[in-house]
Order: structure tokens, then C-alpha cells, then sequence
């Protein structure tokens, strides 16, 4: 009913003007369907699935008993039909929010009251802050905004974000997607987002249910004639247990994420979504998923059409519905479901038992609760808001790296440098900044506006776009250059380069970037600052060694206010503190290496992958990062130095001999006591600054292949010191968590002898050796 027509079945003036008002208040409400349970809706709301005081789970057991079996399969997809019946309307699940609401995915819809969304720094640069309270923080903000536009009938509850993948390739186009090479910062990143995301979890309850995919070793959508439908991963239980699937068992043991995302791919010859043991053994057996497991869109559609992995549609369906799979993006289990029971290949209560996990989850999210909870004042006021934009500026400054500073040129001086060239294809652009699956932008800042904040400027794009196909504009670039004081390009790649179905072929910048970049560093007058934006590494190492290029900043995507956070580490109103989240390779290793290639170990000419295990030249190393001022590091306590394990027996099956080392699992682990160890950070700089600590372990050489790791990171923490000041940061060694490998049955084992603790240029020793 519309406000107009409430107020018109009162007759008190005043008491229509204010139904009215209210009314209008409250509009926003009107626009989203109403569930069963809602007060207004009298069908059902004395039903018992709709009393708020009952348990969920006898509430959910009830609905299903209620429904047709019909009724139930068109509940397995993304586009849930309405029960009319039964007052329930449709519903969407498929909704987007990697960095932002995003309206990739139909739950999500811009227009009217709801015209954008914040639209933070794209997830690898975000990663770069290597800060969990700020990725906790945003997706608080993301879903402060998710429940508002939910409020106002343009969106969903149920948000198929995080990716949580490892780079594991630097061609891969949705590497942008990520946080980046290392499981430890991946899984980091992924259980601090979830837990902004999903709210609190007071009483089992939900903000936002979260998704983390793509579950699992998905990392290639479109290489040299291999697509993500046709690829077969072929994993070794060691990858698995310590990269592939170490972020997706820290999103539900660590996160409680409400849902896991099955991928396109094959693993070791059979298709993710209908793999029993990844989904029903793993995610949920021994991971205790409390969710929902959903398709990759029209996965199951791909494993029978394309990957050919049944003879029949219903089989399908049901060896999907018998592995774990809870819904379906896509149409495929609508149709074939129902055939698939009648020819006795499922029974309903297969079907009830997917109904279970997502119905709960609904439930938990108050859907079913009518207009009642927490989050019900959440509305346009509450979207792009000036404290939420303030954060997008605030992540991009955190995830900003500073790769190159010869002879600190910068920070630039608006009083020295007052004329600035900014040339390059990236140099005012706004879409770019915020990458993929990203949503309408509250407002744009591109790099030619920040800067001009500061200076004059002098604009000139160089090239049409990034593909750079030709020098038409390189002369108006190199004039500009020389009447400017100091010279800032942008450059780098976009979503025409790297993107979703769209893998890089090599890491060199597109076109002619790169003469681009010579000619203007040749030609300018002043400092040339060399600003890249990019999901991926690049391999700049023609800038790196040109000392015409006075520094060189890699930006990412850095998301709506993008060129205001450029422009404030370039002329020092913010001191740099991100750390690369990823190995930048030269070109030679994408010559070597190809992207089908899942072993992350090297192993004969393969040279292996990621810095936990390639061992070749890089452009710049993964953790690497300059600042304004200068840190050092020292250890404020002498640690322990030496750390005897005790396993529960000690014999042959439990101890090793010929790999030297004891399997965790076999060890006293509740029984060790953690090992401090505190780090005191100097900042002997004059400048106030950030800085990352990280803890890396290099277990000992015992010469036992598959054993070897070059280093792993086993903590980090952000800490900001002021000028000449010191901070101490305390982290706590594991021995079970922290100086375990994995070997080739992935088992994680605690190998005997000397390991190493790096910390920036600190090593301490810790001696492990059986208790006998």
C-alpha cells in the first residue's frame, strides 16, 4: 500500500500528515519484498517458523516440512522462486561486495536513493597495508552499507565475496581479486573481512553472510587455449594442505564465514562441486562449515556440458546435491533435480538437507524475523558516507608501495616543484582505480585532480589507453616534460589487460609504455616519478635501473579517492608504508613457466613459485616496501634458543628418522609454552611513519626433498612510530603452528635441528631436538 493511500483511510489532518511522514521515513522498506513472517504480512506470521523464540534449527525443519518437493527445487538456485503459499517472496542470492557493493552480481542494483557505493582499493592493494584491523574495518563499512541498500529493497544479504585464491601466477587477470601470494596473509585477510562483513555473531546471528571462494586451487581463467571450464588441476596433497586450501580452512575456522564457493575447475580429474571429498569430507567434516556451499555460476551446467564428467543431466545434479553443493548459481539443478530424484538418484531428503544449511542461513540473517533487529535504521544516510570515504583515502594511503626513491626525490616540494607534468595513459582516469567486481563509485579523485590540488599542472596522456598501439602523442608528452619542474607518470595495465576470463601473456607494461616512459625520463627537466597502477607485477626493471627515474610508486587499484592518495605520498602529506603483497618476476620467468603448472615447489629446470620457493632473480621481492624515514630492528629480550618436543610416544611411527622430524599431530602441542618474541622498531628517521614487521621462519636443511622451503612468514604487525622513537611489538612463536612443513602426504611435520627466525635484516636461531 502506498503512503498517499494509508493516509487517506485516516481521517485526523494531523494524523495523516504524520502517517505520512513516517511513511515516507520508511519508504525504502516498501521496495523490498516482504517475507513470511513480516508483521504486515498475515499469511504467516503464526506459523512456527516465524516465532522469533524458537531455535532456528526447529524453526528451518518446520518451513521445510511445509514445502512441495517442487517447491524445494527451485529453492536450489541462485534466483529462488516465491512460495506464495506461503507468503515467501523470491530471492536473490547472488550479490557482490570484494571492495564495495558491487551490482556485478543481480541481488545488487544503484539508482534513486541509493546512487553509489563506497568503493574501496581493490583487494591486493588493500592487502599491501598488511593491516588486519583496516580489512576488518571495511568490511564493517561494506556491510553497514549492504544492509542499507537491503533496507531499501536494491540489494541482497548474501555476499559471494571474499576471493581468497593464491597469486600463485603473476599472469593471472583476477590476481587484482586477491591478497596476494602468501597463505598466511591470505588467510589473514580473508577471516579479518569475513568477521567485518558478518558483524559479531552474537547469538549465531549475521550481519551479512559472507562467501569466500574459489574453493580451490583456482588461479587461471584464459591462457595460451586453456579456460577455468576445461582446466584440470593436478595438486599434490602437500599444495593443497599448505597453500591452496589454507586460506578457505582459515575463513571457516577463524572467520565463521557463512559460505563456501565451489570452483569451474577439476582437481586431479574431478570437478570441485561434485567432489565429496573437498565439499562434504572437508569443508564441512572436518572443517565444520556452519553455511552454506554454493556453485561458481553455472558450474554444475560446465562440469556436464563441457568437462563431460557425466552421462546424463540428473547425474549431474545428483552428484552435485551427494558432494555437498547446498545451491546452485544457475538453472541447472531447477531443471534436472526433480528427474534426478524420479530415477532414484537422489531422495528428498538430500534435497532437505541442502535446504537446511541455506535456509538456516536466512534465518540467521533475520529474514525471516520481519522488521526486527539491529540493523533495520540502516539507510541512504548511511551510504558514502564522509567517515566512509575517508577510509577508502585512508586504505589506499596504507596500500600504496614505494619501490624506488633514488637520492629521496621525493617527497615532492609544491614550493620547489610548482609545475608538474602528469602524462600517461592512467593519469586521469576513474573506473580503472577501482579494479574488478567493483560497484558505481561514490565520487572519483583521479591522480591529474590530486595532484592538482598541490600544483599547476601540465596534462598530456601520451597514449590512447594503455594498449599504447602508438608514439602519436609521445612528442606533446616530452615537451610538457621539459617545461615542467617535476614530471609524474601513470601508467600500468587495466581491466582490457587483466581481468576475469582474461590471463596476461607476459609481464612487460602493454604497447609502448615502456618508450613512453624513456622519452618523457629523457626529455624532463626535473624528477620523473614513475606511478604504476596494476592488479599484477609488472616487470619494470628498465625503470628500475634508469636513473633518469628518480622513483617509482606501484599504486594497485587504488580505489575512488585513488588519485588524491597518489597525490599525498608524492608530496609527503602521507609517508608510505605499504609492503608488496607478491613477488614482481622479470619477464624471463613467464618465458619458462607455464601457467598449468600447479607445483609450487621447484623441482629440475622448474624453478618453482612464490618466495617460500623460488629461488631466481626478481624485479622486487615480495614483502618489499620504502618509506620517508628509516627503521630498524632489534631484539628487546633474548629469546629462547632452544625448544625440546615432546611427542605423545616415541617410536618409529611417530618419529622420523630418516626425515628427521615428528609429526604435529603426534606432538604435546597444548603442552609448549608459546615463544615471545619482542621486536623494538626505531624509527630513525625524521619523518612520522608505518612499518611491517615480519616474522619469517627458514626450517633446517636436512636434505630431504619436498621438505625444503626457502622462508615462510609466520606473523606480521603493523606498527606506527614516530620520528625518533622506538615501539616493541611482541609475537608469539608456536613451535606446532609456526615451525611445522608440510610433506608430500600433507602432513605437517616439525622437522629436528637449527630454525631460522628472519626479521628484516635479524636472524635468531631456535635449536629444536626430541625429548628421549
Amino acid at each position: 500500500m502506498s503512503c498517499y493511500n494509508r493516509a487517506l483511510l485516516i481521517g485526523n489532518k494531523v494524523v495523516v500528515t504524520l502517517v505520512f511522514l513516517l511513511c515516507l521515513v520508511h519508504s525504502s522498506e516498501s521496495l523490498r519484498p516482504l517475507f513470511a513472517c513480516d508483521p504486515a504480512n498475515g499469511l504467516t506470521r503464526t506459523l512456527r517458523f516465524c516465532q522469533v523464540n524458537i531455535p532456528v534449527h526447529v524453526r528451518v525443519q518446520d518451513l521445510i516440512g511445509r514445502l512441495t518437493l517442487q517447491e524445494k527445487i527451485r529453492l536450489l538456485v541462485n534466483n529462488a522462486a516465491a512460495v506464495s503459499r506461503l507468503g515467501i517472496g523470491g530471492y536473490e542470492w547472488w550479490s557482490e561486495a570484494l571492495h564495495g557493493v558491487s551490482d556485478v552480481g543481480p541481488g545488487a542494483k544503484f539508482g534513486g536513493a541509493f546512487p553509489g557505493a563506497t568503493s574501496f582499493p581493490q583487494v591486493i592493494t588493500t592487502a599491501a597495508s598488511f593491516n588486519e584491523s583496516l580489512w576488518k574495518e571495511i568490511g564493517r563499512v561494506v556491510s553497514d552499507e549492504a544492509r542499507a541498500m537491503y533496507n531499501g529493497g536494491v540489494a541482497g544479504l548474501t555476499y559471494w565475496s571474499p576471493n581468497v585464491n593464491i597469486l600463485r601466477d603473476p599472469r593471472w587477470g583476477r590476481g587484482q581479486e586477491t591478497p596476494g601470494e602468501d597463505p598466511l596473509v591470505t588467510a589473514k585477510y580473508a577471516a579479518s573481512y569475513v568477521r567485518g562483513l558478518q558483524g559479531d555473531g552474537a547469538g549465531n546471528r549475521l550481519k551479512v553472510a559472507a562467501c569466500c571462494k574459489h574453493y580451490t586451487a583456482y588461479d587461471l581463467d584464459n591462457w595460451n587455449g586453456v579456460d577455468r571450464f576445461h582446466f584440470n588441476a593436478k595438486v599434490t596433497q602437500q599444495d593443497l594442505e599448505d597453500t591452496y586450501n589454507v586460506p578457505f580452512r582459515a575463513c571457516v575456522y577463524e572467520g565463521n564465514v557463512a559460505s563456501v564457493m565451489c570452483s569451474y575447475n577439476q582437481v586431479n580429474g574431478k570437478p570441485t562441486c561434485a567432489d565429496e571429498n573437498l565439499l562434504k569430507n572437508t569443508i564441512r567434516g572436518q572443517w565444520q562449515l556452519n553455511g552454506y556451499i554454493v556453485s561458481d555460476c553455472d558450474s554444475v551446467d560446465v562440469f556436464f556440458n563441457q568437462q563431460h564428467y557425466t552421462a546424463t543431466p540428473e547425474e549431474a545434479a545428483a552428484a552435485a546435491i551427494k558432494a555437498g553443493l547446498d545451491l546452485d548459481c544457475g538453472p541447472f539443478l531447477a531443471i534436472f533435480t526433480e528427474g534426478a530424484v524420479k530415477k532414484g538418484l537422489l531422495i528428498e531428503n538430500d534435497i532437505n538437507l541442502a535446504l537446511v544449511n541455506t535456509i538456516t542461513i536466512q534465518m540467521r540473517l533475520g529474514m525471516f524475523d520481519g522488521n526486527l533487529g539491529p540493523y533495520t535504521n540502516l539507510g541512504p544516510k548511511d551510504v558514502c558516507t564522509p567517515s566512509h570515504q575517508h577510509l577508502a583515502l585512508e586504505a589506499a594511503h596504507q596500500g600504496i608501495v614505494l619501490l624506488k626513491n633514488d637520492g629521496r626525490s621525493l617527497p615532492l616540494s609544491p614550493r620547489l616543484h610548482r609545475t608538474v607534468a602528469v602524462i600517461g595513459p592512467n593519469s586521469d582516469v576513474t573506473e580503472t582505480m577501482i579494479g574488478n567486481y567493483a560497484g558505481k563509485a561514490c565520487a572519483y579523485t583521479t591522480p591529474l585532480q590530486g595532484i592538482s590540488r598541490y600544483v599547476r599542472t601540465l596534462h598530456q596522456a601520451g597514449c590512447s589507453g594503455v594498449a599504447c598501439a602508438g608514439n602519436q602523442g609521445f612528442g606533446a608528452a616530452e615537451v610538457a616534460a621539459r617545461e615542467a619542474d617535476a614530471t609524474v607518470l601513470v601508467m600500468g595495465l587495466d581491466q582490457s589487460i587483466e581481468a576475469e576470463t582474461r590471463d596476461r601473456t607476459g609481464l612487460l607494461l602493454p604497447g609502448y609504455q615502456q618508450d613512453l616512459v624513456t622519452r618523457v625520463a629523457q626529455a624532463s627537466k626535473g624528477p620523473v616519478i614513475l606511478v604504476l597502477m596494476s592488479g599484477g607485477p609488472i616487470d619494470v626493471s628498465f625503470a628500475k635501473n634508469d636513473p633518469r627515474v628518480a622513483a617509482i610508486i606501484w599504486a594497485g587499484y587504488p580505489g575512488q579517492a585513488g588519485g588524491a592518495a597518489i597525490a599525498d605520498i608524492i608530496f609527503g602529506a602521507v609517508n608510505p608504508g605499504g609492503k608488496l603483497p607478491m613477488t614482481w618476476y622479470p619477464q624471463d620467468y613467464v618465458v619458462k613457466v607455464p601457467m598449468t603448472l600447479m607445483a609450487m615447489r621447484a623441482s629440475g629446470d622448474y624453478p618453482g613459485r612464490t618466495y617460500r620457493f623460488y629461488k631466481g632473480p626478481v624485479v622486487f621481492p615480495f614483502g618489499f616496501g620504502l618509506s620517508y624515514t628509516t627503521f630498524t630492528h632489534s631484539l628487546a629480550q633474548s629469546p629462547l634458543a632452544q625448544l625440546s618436543v615432546s611427542p605423545h610416544k616415541l617410536n618409529s611411527a611417530i618419529f622420523n628418522s630418516s626425515s628427521n622430524s615428528i609429526k604435529v599431530s603426534h606432538v604435546n602441542c597444548e603442552t609448549f609454552p608459546k615463544m615471545p618474541i619482542h621486536v623494538e622498531v626505531s624509527n630513525k628517521g625524521e619523518l612520522d611513519g608505518t612499518h611491517t614487521v615480519f616474522v619469517f621462519t627458514e626450517p633446517p636443511k636436512n636434505g630431504i626433498k619436498g621438505l625444503d622451503v626457502n622462508k615462510q612468514l609466520i606473523a606480521f604487525e603493523k606498527v606506527h612510530v614516530t620520528a625518533g622513537a622506538k615501539r616493541t611489538v611482541q609475537v608469539d612463536v608456536d613451535a606446532c603452528k609456526h615451525l611445522g612443513v608440510v610433506d608430500k602426504y600433507g602432513k605437517r611435520r616439525i622437522p629436528m635441528g637449527e630454525h631460522i627466525l628472519h626479521i628484516g635484516d635479524l636472524k635468531h636461531t631456535i635449536l629444536v631436538q626430541p625429548q628421549l
